[in-house]
């Protein structure tokens, strides 16, 4: 069953449904914060803030509307205490607050944020969650559950391709001419390699905000439902046509050799369209050194760029020396920094694989060796989207990667106003916010907080980077997937 199908007010862990009647009595109102408050991540002190604009509208107004509000009374509150009083037990909770919830008709909910795009220093709330309705002080973090687990994903990826776009800039600054377009350097290969459906749209969502290349087809149709924008009018993300194993060896079997499909791909099939294909079904080398100069002809005439994949063996070596070779056979130019580009008919792309560290390796070996790094294609799998190594050592992505949670600080007890806060004797990094919070910006552009403000004087703070962006299930901030580029590459992208 999916998670749209199931009563929102049952995704919770079971001790959300117990603690409203554990709040202190009077309670009207409460303040909680999702913060990153450390990383586990050597070379990341900042985290991307993407994916809540998507989660608000695909849970907090269509899911609570179409799943709860929209739904009869009976039906929702038989499901839900059909659940509960049979894996909870019915002493053990009230089932009030979910029929006054319904009775309202909407949620009673407003979500303070910084603006998405914005790269986020440990510590520094991202965004605040807070009742509007005196009645419903529990519902925060009730929702604790599902905000997290919807949030620390799309998050991360995002990190990830601004990760690989940083080295994208530093390589291309030095090798390439400026009018290269950084966007398509590399792209994410990761679909099948996630954890579901949503988490593939999710995490090739983020990567989007750095590069336009994925074979992930529905981030696009996710990014239009929930990010402002038009795959028909601008650029949203580009697919590519390219060979697989399949369809190589099913050639292979018929006639014994590679060459026939290549030539047709070439002057059949994408007579007029780039393309890449998989060359290592049997032999790679074989079909760089013996299969290409045989179609050096089709190629030159070829309307296109045919790029030579490989997917088996040392990555850094088999894509380096690729490039290599098709100089040696193709031949090309020098730009305007002095290094060498390719025939625009050729080009070398491995597909996936490529970590943080091989990215760089490849680019590395390129510069040195008087080549453009945009000479080649490079991919991203689901490896390098859920995990890092360092040191030797593989750090797998999860909500601890950054420590990122939500925590209560704030509380209203019959108009008095509570600061909230835990403080662990040995507690380090789990050390809370004390009362509501302010972000804002310094001379240089960096964010920092500042803590135990009332509700309302942060409110009032024109400096307060938080700003509203949901209330009362509505959304009252929507930015663009331009927007978000923007602010993450400062109008470069």
């Amino acid at each position: 069953m999916s998670a749209n199908k199931i009563n929102p007010m049952l995704l919770i862990d079971f001790y959300k449904a117990v603690h409203a009647e554990m709040l202190p009595k009077g309670i009207t109102k409460s303040v909680s914060y999702f913060t990153p408050r450390m990383s586990r991540v050597n070379r990341w002190d900042k985290v991307v803030m993407f994916g809540l604009q998507g989660f608000i509208k695909n849970y907090l107004i269509d899911y609570f509307n179409e799943e709860f509000f929209g739904r009869p009374f009976d039906e929702v509150i038989e499901d839900y205490k059909r659940i509960m009083d049979n894996a909870l037990g019915s002493e053990a909770y009230k089932i009030e607050k979910v029929e006054e919830l319904h009775h309202l008709g909407y949620l009673p909910i407003e979500i303070v944020a910084l603006p998405e795009g914005t790269l986020v220093p440990m510590h520094v709330p991202m965004f605040g969650i807070t009742n509007t309705h005196p009645d419903f002080a529990w519902l925060p973090q009730s929702l604790e559950s599902l905000i997290s687990a919807e949030s620390w994903h799309p998050m991360i990826a995002a990190t990830v391709g601004y990760t690989y776009r940083q080295i994208v800039n530093e390589y291309y600054d030095k090798t390439c001419d400026d009018n290269i377009p950084r966007a398509r350097a590399l792209g994410a290969f990761d679909f099948r390699g996630e954890e579901s459906v949503e988490s593939a749209m999710k995490a090739g969502a983020g990567w989007c905000l750095s590069f336009l290349n994925t074979a992930t087809v529905p981030t696009i149709p996710y990014l239009e439902a929930n990010y402002n924008c038009d795959c028909t009018k601008e650029p949203v993300a580009f697919g590519s046509p390219s060979t697989e194993h399949s369809v190589m060896c099913s050639n292979y079997a018929i006639d014994g050799d590679e060459i026939t499909l290549l030539r047709r791909l070439l002057t059949e099939i994408y007579p007029n369209t780039s393309f890449s294909a998989v060359l290592d079904s049997y032999d790679y080398w074989n079909i760089i050194d013996n299969v290409l100069p045989k179609l050096k002809p089709e190629i030159m005439a070829h309307n296109g760029c045919m790029l030579m994949r490989g997917d088996s063996g040392d990555c850094i070596e088999v894509v380096t020396k690729t490039v290599f070779k098709l100089w040696e056979q193709f031949g090309g130019t020098i730009n305007s920094k002095g290094y060498k580009v390719l025939d625009p008919h050729v080009k070398a792309i491995y597909g996936d694989s490529i970590t943080v560290q091989r990215c760089e390796e490849v680019y590395r070996i390129l510069e040195e060796n008087g080549f453009a790094c945009s000479n080649v294609a490079l991919g991203v799998g689901s490896f390098s989207m859920q995990c890092i190594e360092e040191g030797g050592v593989l750090k797998p992505f999860t909500r601890d990667t950054f420590s990122s949670c939500i925590k209560a600080t704030y509380c209203e007890i019959e108009g008095k106003p509570y600061p909230i806060f835990k403080n662990p004797k040995d507690g380090g990094f789990k050390k809370s916010q004390k009362g509501c919070c302010a972000v804002f910006k310094d001379d240089k552009g960096e964010l920092s907080y500042k803590d135990e403000y009332a509700w309302e004087e942060v409110c009032r703070n024109p400096k307060n980077e938080l700003i509203s962006v949901f209330k009362d299930g509505k959304l009252t901030v929507s930015q663009t997937l331009a927007e978000i580029r923007a602010v993450l590459h400062k109008g470069e992208f």
